[in-house]
């Protein structure tokens, strides 16, 4: 039994309060992030490469840009900055991991960083929604070869959102390239080694285009 086309689908976000105060302190944004939902935690982490007005070109989630921007304390920002969400088991361990840096933050200072008025930060979330493409493809290097056309927000649905519906945490491309057989296994590395998180999606899609073409003829070689 030959595998199901490849159904190409494509999302956006419609974000909204998340319904808790927003904080203008160090000490604030510890305690709201202590009772912020997981939803909050994910938008503000991952669901930013998605958001148009995201656009800082040296962290990655929000926390880590505010308290840059608006606390001015660059430490506390690295230590955010570099957090990967998906290195976790799941995000109550990333919360309880930025609770502590942000103790720990507070051990060290001699006063609690403090936004000026207007600059808080506000805890969001979204609803992600999805929509078909009215593409459906049958061949693996079809596939592959098309995910050079996709939008930055396909992408983000198939190889980043996927990983949530996924009961084994695997992006959309490669739980359909599995059905094909041993043939795609050393794309299926590569494509495992990506450290996407760091990536731009624009970035993120050529890093797995690159993949495939520097691995093309040990692929065509499997029979």
């Amino acid at each position: 039994m030959e595998p199901e086309n490849f159904i190409v689908k494509d999302c956006t976000i419609i974000t909204r309060m998340a319904g808790i105060p927003s904080a203008m302190t160090l000490r604030e944004l510890r305690e709201r992030l202590r009772i912020c939902s997981i939803e909050c935690i994910y938008h503000h982490f991952c669901e930013i490469l998605i958001r148009s007005s995201f656009d800082d070109p040296e962290y990655r989630n929000d926390f880590a840009v505010w308290a840059s921007r608006y606390l001015r304390d660059r430490i506390l920002a690295e230590r955010l900055g570099i957090l990967d969400p998906y290195k976790f088991d799941d995000l109550e361990d990333l919360r309880q991991k930025m609770i502590e840096i942000m103790d720990q933050r507070l051990s060290e200072l001699p006063y609690i960083p403090f936004a000026k008025k207007g600059e808080d930060f506000y805890f969001m979330q979204a609803t992600t929604l999805i929509f078909q493409t009215g593409i459906e493809i049958k061949e693996p290097e079809e596939l592959i070869k098309f995910i050079a056309k996709m939008t930055n927000s396909s992408i983000y649905y198939h190889f980043i959102d996927s990983r949530r519906r996924n009961p084994f945490e695997k992006d959309d491309f490669s739980t359909w390239l599995i059905k094909f057989g041993k043939k795609y296994t050393p794309l299926l590395k590569a494509w495992e080694q990506i450290d996407f998180y760091f990536y731009s999606l624009s970035e993120l899609k050529k890093a797995l285009v690159d993949a495939f073409w520097d691995l093309k003829e040990e692929i065509q070689s499997v029979k």
